[in-house]
């Protein structure tokens, strides 16, 4: 397939993340090394459609790796997902020569692949690219480190005004099926629980929590919620806590695209760069349909229908851990 290979395309797509700047700009110069051609479509699956698609030299990519967001923009496509929709997506990508693309992107960019990769012969490849972290077969996905680091910080922020008002803060995050910001974020601002959609955890139960924290003097309590979690967002949980706990006077923060924003961490930039080269070179060994990733620090291949299909469980020695610690 190597030889076959001579234009490769790539793109972002879903909700934006810290580092999809260094994956691209990691993309474009390892292809480049490789004597590829190198197109970026702007706006996902829809600039596919739209044709909206610029050839990309070294220099489109300098001085991006530090910025968050994307330069290639992204979009949710509802067009792609129609038989038409795609056949004017494949009709963009052969006009301009396309033999290949890497899209950047999280469960729904790589569904969107697979299913034209099984319509249209154009091989692909997915580099993990979302904050949730919640993408089977890699440890960590593009984004997840820097959005658990604002998360963290903000709540540091929140903890200083606890700590002087002696108030109960309910902070939610994102994560509407993934509770993997909400762990990390509880553990590292060492909150007093942490509401994630992956466990039941009942109101009567921190309401006991709380009700153990006052009898040793604790003067303040931060509560991390998960956005998708059973028990309702932040703010329905501060009303039932409300109600069982009168004495508390309870807050509320939602930090919400505040951790998509914002400069890389380090751990992202790396991240990005290793998976944009490996993305490369995957396709010009000849893999398609694969989404790469990271295991024990090894990069992996996992194909799309796995990635798409199977769940990624939370670390249960972090959930008990977590649970310990905050006692």
């Amino acid at each position: 397939m190597s030889n076959e290979i001579k234009r490769i395309a790539v793109f972002t797509s879903g909700g934006d993340a810290p580092g999809m700047n260094a994956a691209v700009r990691s993309v474009v110069r390892t292809a480049g090394y490789n004597d590829l051609h190198v197109y970026g479509i702007h706006r996902g699956y829809d600039g596919m459609i739209n044709g909206s698609i610029k050839r990309l030299e070294r220099r489109d990519v300098g001085n991006i790796m530090h910025r968050g967001g994307t330069i290639l923009k992204t979009a949710r496509s509802e067009a792609f997902r129609t038989k038409e929709g795609r056949k004017q997506a494949y009709d963009s990508l052969m006009a301009h020569d396309i033999d290949a693309c890497v899209a950047i992107g999280g469960n729904g960019t790589f569904t969107g692949a697979n299913i034209f990769m099984q319509e249209y012969d154009v091989p692909f490849v997915g580099l993990p690219g979302t904050i949730d972290n919640d993408i089977y077969g890699t440890d960590y996905t593009i984004g997840f480190d820097t959005a658990i680091n604002t998360a963290v910080e903000a709540v540091d922020k929140i903890r200083d005004t606890a700590d002087s008002h002696n108030r109960l803060f309910f902070i939610e995050v994102m994560g509407r099926h993934s509770g993997y910001i909400a762990l990390h974020t509880g553990i590292g601002s060492g909150a007093s629980s942490i509401f994630l959609p992956e466990i039941d955890d009942s109101i009567e139960e921190l309401s006991e929590i709380l009700t153990k924290s006052a009898k040793r003097k604790k003067l303040f309590n931060l509560v991390i919620v998960a956005e998708g979690n059973k028990n309702g967002n932040a703010m329905e949980i501060a009303d039932k806590i409300k109600k069982l706990n009168p004495e508390y006077d309870t807050k509320v923060t939602i930090i919400g695209h505040l951790q998509r924003g914002g400069s890389p961490s380090c751990f992202d930039r790396v991240l990005s760069a290793r998976l944009g080269f490996a993305g490369v070179n995957a396709l010009l060994d000849g893999k398609s349909g694969v989404a790469l990733g990271v295991v024990n620090d090894e990069i992996s291949y996992t194909p799309f229908e796995d990635a798409i299909t199977k769940t990624k469980t939370l670390n249960k020695d972090l959930v008990k851990m977590a649970e310990i610690l905050a006692l």
